[in-house]
């Protein structure tokens, strides 16, 4: 009898072994460079000086909704997300602001991932309305900060570092000015500061991949 047991336990052991012995292992996501993007993403003078490859996201320095100076140290070592938004657009902003919740509550306790939400609009979006809109988001100050400063600085981060830069025709999406730049990407950053992918911040199903994704990355180091 015993010897039974023993081979019943050898055996399902052995098959649950090889089970996960032949199960395809899950490609680590891409690493994204200016090279790998549609020309109109990237900004003319990266294209010129052909930095094509081993592109990292830029230094950086803004003002979060509580006043306090955010720079790229916040997310030394950490997994993030990135968003160019503003605070009185009434279209998209919303519904990737909801949406960019779930991902601060799929990883609420987790210290290794953040939130950047840049403003497109600077001269409305003060440290005041940044803080009264991150209030009303249930943001969590220590996770998700909302940056503001200087609108040369947030634009060419936005077109250097994250290539948010949309062609003419798509760039104003809902109530923008005309040079705002104003998508509905979410742009994932890995722990080195490279881009491992583009989600639309609209679609629920496109974050189910993000907040999917943000795991992966965060089991790679």
């Amino acid at each position: 009898m015993n010897r039974f047991i023993f081979l019943v336990i050898f055996l399902t052991l052995g098959i649950s072994i090889t089970y996960y012995m032949i199960q395809p292992e899950e490609k680590l996501l891409p690493v994204i460079n200016p090279v790998d993007l549609d020309e109109e993403m990237v900004d003319r003078d990266v294209l010129m000086n052909r930095k094509g490859y081993g592109h990292k996201i830029g230094d950086f320095s803004f003002l979060n909704q509580n006043g306090e100076v955010i720079t790229q140290e916040f997310v030394k070592n950490k997994v993030f997300v990135a968003e160019y938004f503003f605070t009185t657009c009434g279209s998209i902003c919303p519904i990737m602001n909801k949406q960019m919740k779930r991902v601060q509550d799929a990883f609420a306790d987790n210290e290794g991932v953040k939130i950047l939400s840049f403003t497109v609009d600077p001269a409305t979006d003060s440290v005041e309305q940044m803080k009264r809109y991150a209030e009303g988001h249930f943001a969590n100050d220590h996770q998700w900060q909302f940056l503001t400063g200087n609108k040369g600085k947030l634009y060419e981060l936005a077109r250097k570092s994250f290539f948010v830069l949309k062609p003419a025709e798509a760039e104003n999406l809902g109530d923008a000015g005309s040079d705002f730049i104003h998508t509905n990407n979410f742009v994932l950053v890995d722990r080195k500061k490279r881009i491992r992918g583009y989600y639309d911040g609209t679609s629920v199903t496109s974050v189910d991949s993000l907040i999917y994704d943000i795991g992966r990355l965060l089991k790679e180091f």
